[in-house]
């Protein structure tokens, strides 16, 4: 009979008999069996049998458990108590079961009329067979195989239990038992049952199966145990009792693990959001206190003050920037596994608070970095701009006391009328002596140029003691101002006395003329040798020292001249004693002597071998500075092609086409670790920065990388493999969640790159629909394709980017492929746990779930507005669209 059971035909008479359903003994067992059965739906509409060949003649009570067992209608019965009314009615019975794909043969109505007890039991083990087990399918077996296989996989725990049958397998009561056990182990315990006890173990479960489980006692556990061979129908009607009773509840318990695995994504996803938003309000509260202090651009004036502010910014980049990269990659690693397990869970893409987006974080982050680029060059350019000022403040100081020095007693002499009491030589030399003077005022107007020009340099650059610097400036040039007046009145006086004067020995007058330009020279030649100077290049250095060369090659032509001063000196002094004139040797042209020129030139003959030595130590301390920029050029020129080739490796593994996923995150895992191991190479490099920057070296001509652009080139890098590695965790997490393969992944990549043409790692939207048109979507140039595309664009970019990045590419095209949860499948389980009824209570919550999840729904839940609704209830409806974002809750 296997395909009676499957296909749901009744064999003809001569079958039943083969098959054993008229033998005697098994119609007293299937009598009981099958009336009982009956009454357990009977008694859904208020009604029951008795004796099961009398109560359905009429045809009245079979319609009415067709009704229930089914929840149809049946045609209105007819009323009469007449036979043929009684086999219409039956009929109407017969046709209904006909309408179900039950083909009856040799059962008709008259047979059921009459009582016929063989022809009654079999229509309504027909019934049976069709409404309790024929829907039973278990790994697509279906009605007696798929019912069988269901017992054994619910009781193959159990010792001396090896359900193989409808028959044998049940005698001893092990197998009930077992069955209920497995699905309510609270309401008996099997550890205390023995295979010698039959009857016991056979009535044990026939009570708690009736009185807890509300399934009806269809067999006597005396007949069954006695019965050498127990009816199979019997049993299974039986057992299929208990099929229907506990597939409800593992319904309830299928729907109950679906909330719970869609409510802990839920928590999971809000537990992240929640961190994501501490981190980033904790990241820009950071860079909102530091970006103030990058633009501050207020100091003391003073080369020390803005040092100190330079090893803070030194300090910061060393120490108290690294945490914070770390902490921003970390955030956008963060963010993009959030959004991918959202996608993933069929939930809508977290939309961070207003101002804590990711693009706002590299806003602040570029702003931030535009400061403190801006604070070093403007700290740098401050160390060389105060340097300056202090050379030129030192220098200024240095010729205004030389200048004061020279006119000291000047403006005395020139007020003096002492020459009105001299002899007529004397006021003749005096005369000489102020030609000389108006000479040496003329050759010194230069001197005061320079100081006036330092000065207005030092106010230029903003020196911190300007007062002192100009006060002492408008001194010197009030002071010269009067000087050039009173020149002018002793050179008319002198002029009105020249003609009672005699000619002066012009010997005294040619030395007075050479000997105050040759002064004058030695005092430039001095001061030039003592100047101070500061330069940052080896060119400048070898200017200087060029310079110097050059003045040394004019020493041979200045001791000529110095000679023949001295020669001058010593023939007045031979002429004025030989002819005994009073006065002669001394020169009333100048008061310049050859003891004056003979220690000025016994000085700048001294100085010259300190300046030697002065230049020496500054070409060494510059060659210093050279070898620390081919030392940091050389370590430079290394690391930055290495961080270009890294990042060269990680872009071509971001293209996806190396392997398998796993393969190119090994290979990120390894370009990582690479890195870690090669970060002793950017620490030596910022050691040798440091270094370069304290000898206040600020060009490097051998190398085309500089400490900045390296620093950033080396947090991409380390950034570019974290966001790669984080990707491809991403797709795996995808590709193993969606059950896509990796050939399916791979078509997938490559497609996405084909368009992906300037290699920037996302499609824009004509790339992307080109990219869809290419793998087969059908979207038309019409208003109706532009809507389509639209709508797909909206759900791969839901924050209105411009671009389509990789992984919502893959999820968009998985979900093409594949099935995920939905909000209909959620309110569907609710419904389950509810009872079918459209709200649901707090207890059945508690009751059903997890105490931390039930706590969950309810404190989101909102009250059930319906009618008919017990107090408390709860709208599930509302929260589940929520989950997915189709509400809000």
């Amino acid at each position: 009979m296997t395909e009676s059971y499957r296909d749901g035909y009744m064999e003809p008479e001569e079958e039943w008999e083969r098959e054993g359903l008229l033998d005697p003994a098994w119609e007293k067992q299937q009598r009981k069996t099958f009336t009982a059965w009956c009454n357990s739906h009977l008694r859904k509409a208020g009604t029951q049998i008795e004796n099961i060949e009398e109560d359905f003649r009429n045809g009245l009570k079979l319609m009415l458990l067709l009704e229930v067992i089914s929840g149809e209608m049946l045609p209105r019965p007819d009323k009469g108590r007449m036979r043929f009314h009684k086999i219409a009615n039956v009929n109407k019975a017969l046709d209904f079961i006909a309408s179900k794909g039950v083909k009856l043969v040799s059962i008709g109505a008259e047979e059921i009329v009459d009582g016929n007890i063989k022809m009654t039991l079999g229509l309504i083990w027909t019934i049976i067979l069709r409404f309790a087990i024929q829907d039973i399918s278990v790994e697509e077996m279906t009605a007696k195989e798929g019912l069988l296989l269901w017992c054994q996989r619910k009781t193959a725990p159990y010792r001396n239990v090896n359900v193989q049958n409808f028959h044998l397998s049940w005698k001893d009561g092990l197998a009930f038992c077992a069955l209920i056990h497995r699905h309510r182990p609270d309401l008996l315990d099997y550890s205390k049952l023995c295979k010698d006890n039959p009857v016991e173990n056979l009535n044990l479960a026939f009570d708690v199966a009736e009185k807890h489980l509300n399934i009806p006692k269809m067999l006597d556990a005396e007949d069954l145990n006695t019965t050498a061979m127990p009816d199979e129908r019997t049993v299974m009607t039986y057992v299929s009792s208990y099929y229907h009773t506990f597939s409800g509840a593992q319904q309830a318990e299928t729907a109950s693990n679906r909330i719970c695995k869609v409510l802990k994504v839920n928590q999971e996803n809000e537990r992240l959001m929640d961190e994501y938003e501490r981190l980033v309000s904790d990241l820009l509260e950071w860079i909102k206190k530091t970006t103030p202090w990058l633009e501050n651009r207020t100091t003391d004036n003073t080369l020390s003050g803005v040092q100190e502010n330079l090893e803070e910014f030194r300090k910061y980049r060393r120490v108290v920037k690294p945490p914070r990269v770390e902490q921003k990659a970390k955030l956008e690693t963060n963010f993009n596994t959030l959004q991918t397990k959202l996608r993933l869970s069929n939930r809508p893409a977290y939309l961070p608070s207003e101002g804590k987006m990711v693009s706002d974080i590299a806003s602040a982050w570029k702003t931030l970095e535009t400061a403190e680029k801006g604070f070093e060059e403007w700290l740098l350019s401050e160390m060389f701009r105060l340097q300056r000022l202090d050379h030129l403040a030192q220098k200024f100081q240095h010729k205004a006391d030389n200048h004061e020095e020279w006119t000291q007693g000047k403006e005395e002499r020139l007020e003096s009328q002492d020459f009105r009491n001299c002899r007529l030589n004397e006021v003749k030399a005096l005369k000489k002596k102020h030609e000389a003077f108006e000479s040496d005022l003329a050759a010194h107007q230069d001197r005061v140029e320079q100081i006036a020009a330092i000065a207005q340099e030092l106010n230029a650059l903003e020196y911190h003691d300007l007062p002192t610097i100009n006060n002492r400036c408008q001194q010197i040039c009030d002071q010269w101002n009067r000087l050039g007046t009173l020149t002018q009145k002793p050179h008319f006086d002198l002029e009105e006395a020249e003609t009672v004067l005699e000619k002066i020995d012009q010997l005294h007058l040619e030395f007075a003329k050479r000997a105050a330009p040759f002064n004058n020279w030695l005092d430039g030649a001095r001061e030039d040798l003592v100047d101070m100077f500061i330069v940052h290049t080896m060119d400048e250095i070898q200017g200087l020292l060029d310079a110097h060369r050059q003045f040394k090659q004019t020493l041979g032509d200045a001791d000529k001249e110095f000679q023949s001063l001295v020669g001058l000196t010593k023939e007045v002094e031979n002429t004025a004693n030989k002819n005994q004139v009073p006065g002669g040797v001394d020169n009333p042209y100048t008061t310049l002597t050859a003891a004056d020129l003979i220690q000025k030139w016994s000085e700048v003959r001294e100085l010259v071998p300190q300046r030697d030595q002065v230049l020496e130590t500054e070409l060494l301390r510059q060659q210093s500075n050279e070898r620390l920029r081919c030392k940091f050029a050389e370590r430079a020129n290394v690391v930055g092609p290495w961080i270009e080739s890294q990042m060269d490796s990680v872009a071509a593994l971001g293209m996806g086409m190396q392997g398998t996923l796993e393969d190119q995150l090994g290979k990120l895992r390894e370009l990582e670790h690479e890195a870690i191991q090669y970060q002793p190479h950017m620490d030596e490099l910022e050691k040798c920065h440091q270094d370069v920057q304290e000898a206040m070296i600020f060009e490097n001509s051998y190398t085309q990388y500089s400490m900045e652009t390296l620093r950033v080139g080396w947090e991409q890098l380390l950034t570019s493999i974290h966001r790669n590695i984080n990707e491809v965790e991403n797709q795996i997490l995808m590709r193993d969640s969606k059950g896509i393969t990796q050939e399916q992944l791979t078509e997938c990549r490559s497609s996405f790159n084909h368009f992906d043409k300037n290699k920037s790692g996302h499609l824009q939207p004509e790339e992307f629909k080109s990219c869809l048109v290419s793998l087969g979507f059908n979207i038309r140039n019409d208003k109706q394709g532009d809507a389509e595309f639209k709508r797909i664009l909206n759900s791969v970019d839901p924050n209105n980017t411009g671009y389509v990045l990789f992984d919502a590419f893959l999820d968009f095209m998985t979900r093409e492929k594949t099935d995920t949860d939905t909000a209909e499948q959620i309110i569907d389980s609710f419904r389950i746990l509810s009872g079918d009824k459209p709200y649901i209570t707090a207890d059945e919550l508690r009751r059903e779930l997890p105490p931390d999840q039930a706590e969950y729904c309810i404190q989101r839940m909102v009250p059930y507005r319906g009618s008919g609704a017990e107090p408390g209830a709860l709208d599930y409806m509302s929260f589940s669209t929520a989950l997915y974002g189709e509400s809000d809750l």
